[in-house]
């Protein structure tokens, strides 16, 4: 079952074309790795996707909703995007953690800040909050940090950090996480316990669009490459046949540099 699909998306900035008739499918457990050179589109996808930037033409089905018709304005109502954000979790760069908040806080702030909307809140908080603390405790253990769940950003390694804001997303339960380059902002050393988490989640079949400019884990970990150039996808097809036998100049080229 597609979980995630994308028609004909386009995105402009001024005359600065970016995503040009970008298609692509995702199926319900796979991993997706989004690879290219700097400016060639992929972190505007991801904007896209989470409802960041909006695109200029096409559509995106989540579990066949459609959720995004740039050419139908009921689909862009801004009171529903932060509802369809919940489709998609997204692990940012620089790790994006509230510095006066701990670990803990970061993880459990954007389902309780959910959970009070609900019109019961009120009634039974002390049970809510109780069970969103549980949950983001388990997700803090599953990342390795359930002793660093009273430390503050500024106290935690680039590698703790980024592993706090991926339990931080997993918290909202999205149908597909998505990471935008991960390991950008690490030191080479931090690296392979960020990917480690990310290649466990792998294991547990999580829908997953990884960008990343890590090739050997591209390989091992993705179901499926999309190679994207010039904001067009150039090549796409199962990860170890587009790393193993690039079909295209352009992606030869980007693997040899």
């Amino acid at each position: 079952m597609a979980v995630l699909r994308v028609e004909n998306i386009e995105k402009s900035f001024g005359s600065t074309r970016v995503l040009k008739d970008i298609s692509f499918d995702l199926e319900e457990g796979q991993a997706l790795a989004i690879i290219g050179s700097s400016g060639s589109g992929k972190t505007t996808l991801l904007r896209c996707l989470n409802f960041l930037e909006r695109p200029d033409t096409g559509r995106i089905f989540v579990k066949d909703e459609l959720i995004f018709d740039a050419a139908d304005p009921a689909t862009q109502l801004e009171k529903d995007v932060r509802r369809k954000r919940l489709h998609f979790g997204l692990v940012f760069q620089n790790f994006n953690l509230f510095p006066q908040y701990t670990a803990l806080q970061n993880v459990m702030l954007a389902k309780s800040l959910l959970a009070r909307e609900d019109e019961n809140y009120k009634a039974n908080k002390k049970a809510v909050e109780k069970e969103i603390e549980e949950k983001a405790m388990a997700l803090l253990d599953k990342m390795n940090l359930a002793d660093r769940a009273g430390y503050y950003p500024h106290q935690l390694s680039g590698g703790q950090q980024q592993r706090v804001a991926i339990a931080r997303a997993l918290a909202l339960e999205p149908d597909i996480l998505c990471f935008d380059e991960p390991t950008s902002a690490l030191d080479p050393e931090l690296t392979g316990e960020v990917l480690k988490v990310i290649r466990e989640l792998a294991e547990e079949h999580m829908t997953m669009i990884i960008v990343t400019h890590e090739m050997a884990f591209a390989r091992d970990v993705a179901d499926n490459i999309i190679f994207m150039n010039k904001g067009v996808i150039a090549e796409q097809g199962p990860a170890k046949e587009i790393i193993d036998n690039p079909q295209t100049e352009r992606l030869k080229a980007f693997l040899s540099v």
